[in-house]
């Protein structure tokens, strides 16, 4: 059953979101790249990806529905991270808002009583704690190695053991 214009609208402005958010996890990486940090940046790539299948996910969703998807104004990410700690705090920061979209849209779909919408969105909700959970977790392991350089370098190593998934195998 296709959707009501409005809440089309709302989903196209999710979709892009998870365009931008692939962007923000892309300049994080390039701000690992130049530290050295060769782990962290493809962690922070792989984050990319992700996001990507992401908005594939509701590009879909919206396609399969007869609606129209379409990818919005993208602005040019604003984050500026000196260090690893600031680097994962914009992450958690950027999921955080995320977080919140998807639980907005969630609401807006249940208001509409748009069905259709739910299994995708209880998806994303629990992805989104997820999404949370894992970079909180990495900001705790930060925070412990507290500048020491062998503890940041087997941090780097540790993240460069992502599993590695592209946009093209169905990742996230």
């Amino acid at each position: 059953m296709k959707m009501k214009p409005a809440l089309e609208k709302k989903f196209n402005e999710q979709i892009t979101l998870e365009f931008e958010s692939s962007m923000v996890y892309r300049q994080l990486a390039i701000e690992m790249e130049d530290a050295d940090l060769p782990g962290i940046a493809a962690w922070l790539r792989h984050q990319a990806d992700e996001e990507i299948v992401h908005a594939n996910k509701f590009i879909d969703h919206l396609s399969d529905r007869g609606n129209h998807p379409v990818i919005g104004a993208i602005p040019a990410p604003k984050v500026s991270a000196k260090d690893v700690l600031q680097v994962f705090e914009a992450a958690l920061a950027h999921e955080r808002r995320v977080s919140e979209s998807i639980r907005g849209l969630y609401a807006a779909s249940e208001k509409d009583g748009d069905l259709d919408s739910r299994p995708l969105l209880l998806w994303f909700v629990s992805e989104q704690v997820e999404e949370e959970a894992t970079v909180d977790e990495i900001i705790g392991r930060v925070k412990l190695i507290a500048g020491d350089g062998p503890g940041l370098l087997r941090l780097d190593e540790d993240l460069a053991q992502r599993p590695v998934a592209t946009t093209e195998n169905g990742a996230g």
